[in-house]
């Protein structure tokens, strides 16, 4: 895939049929649960859906990514997903086998539309680049340790499920207005695209790291010569 300038995009088109939207702080907020769920379903690693999977019994460790989507597509395309679709209706896509390598892909025998495992693969990593989320590659050493791990992601989800859950989003906004360093309200902040958003809240924690490490080297309690370049220089982009 191309390198990826979303900046000032509302927009991002994976091909002639599908595009990945980039919507404002605003419109998120305005559905934060279902929006980041949807998100969290094309993005997902079969390590992140592990319980799920454990209660249907299958084995996370022996699915990728691409068959975990196809597992939560009927779910994903019966919700309203123009935040992230933009006007592509998913009800029409159903399975289907690519004759020339006799793989699965999901095909809108109306319009041509196919997505694959690339186009999949495509859409998650816009996805990754505007919400900053990192693909969890994460395997089991053994049989033991699949077991434990699953058993603390069941034990996680259930205290998650029983406490009431704040906006994640909300909070951010909160925190980034009254930092000196990001100069938004919040009238402004809701018509920033949520990647700029998330960009800013990237740079600012990085400006305020290093400010607070350059005061330790004119304390004297940070030493400069084990500083890496990046360490020194707040502008540098990642």
């Amino acid at each position: 895939m191309a390198t990826l300038n979303l900046l000032y995009k509302q927009e991002y088109a994976i091909n002639e049929h599908i595009k990945v939207m980039i919507p404002t702080v605003g419109d998120v907020l305005d559905d934060e649960d279902e929006y980041y769920t949807m998100v969290a379903m094309l993005t997902a690693m079969p390590i992140d859906f592990m319980v799920q999977l454990d209660d249907i019994g299958v084995d996370f460790s022996t699915v990728n990514e691409y068959e975990l989507f196809l597992m939560l597509f009927n779910i994903l395309k019966n919700k309203n997903t123009s935040m992230i679709f933009g006007d592509l209706d998913l009800k029409p896509f159903h399975t289907a086998i690519n004759p020339q390598n006799e793989s699965v892909v999901l095909l809108n025998k109306e319009t041509g539309a196919v997505i694959d495992r690339s186009i999949h693969g495509q859409i998650a990593s816009v996805l990754r680049k505007i919400h900053h989320l990192e693909r969890n590659n994460r395997k089991p050493a053994n049989q033991e340790a699949k077991e434990y791990m699953i058993q603390r992601a069941r034990d996680k989800m259930r205290r998650r499920n029983n406490r009431a859950m704040d906006s994640q989003l909300e909070g951010l906004i909160v925190a980034m207005v009254n930092t000196e360093q990001f100069h938004y309200g919040f009238a402004e902040t809701r018509e920033l695209s949520i990647y700029q958003f998330n960009e800013s809240v990237r740079q600012v924690i990085k400006k305020i790291d290093y400010d607070n490490r350059m005061h330790g080297v004119y304390a004297g309690t940070v030493d400069a010569k084990e500083l890496s370049q990046d360490d020194l220089n707040w502008l540098t982009h990642k």
